[in-house]
């Protein structure tokens, strides 16, 4: 089976995902009947618009995400440059802004760190989760497709 990496914009994010192409050339008719190629090609007009409208998926159309995409979140930078705020104000009542800046600093960078790990943790998770929900519309539609050329006469592997 082939594969497409798309790059697909949800409002203002990009999703990258792998996905199979999006058409039913992972599938092999053979025409058992004699049906002529003029046939078949109209044959399978209609069964992938049977399969469409059966299914609710369209292998032509471009893939989307069924959910929203997790928030990015944390960062060693900006965590830290929030530390070394609370740091040096939390410093100054205790008497030494300069080592409560450094102190917020270094504990505000790593916590910026962890939370940047588990943000990636959780779009890694939503990238394979939309791939899943993508083979399984698409294994649907190819199941509704196969069925209607079966019907009229075609094997389908």
């Amino acid at each position: 089976m082939h594969h497409l990496i798309a790059l697909i914009a949800l409002g203002g994010l990009a999703l990258g995902a792998i996905v199979p192409l999006a058409n039913a050339q992972d599938l092999f008719i053979y025409a058992a009947e004699g049906q002529s190629q003029d046939q078949q090609d109209l044959d399978e007009v209609q069964c992938r618009r049977f399969g469409t409208e059966r299914t609710g998926f369209d292998p032509r159309a471009t893939p989307t995400a069924t959910t929203a995409r997790p928030q990015s979140q944390g960062g060693a930078v900006g965590g830290a440059a929030r530390g070394a705020a609370l740091g040096a104000a939390v410093g100054a009542i205790g008497g030494n802004a300069r080592r409560g800046a450094s102190m917020g600093a270094a504990s505000g960078g790593m916590m910026g760190g962890m939370r940047r790990r588990d943000s990636n943790r959780q779009q890694d998770q939503w990238a394979r989760q939309e791939s899943a929900n993508y083979q399984r519309n698409r294994d649907e539609f190819n199941r509704a497709f196969a069925a209607c050329l079966e019907g009229r006469g075609y094997t389908v592997r």
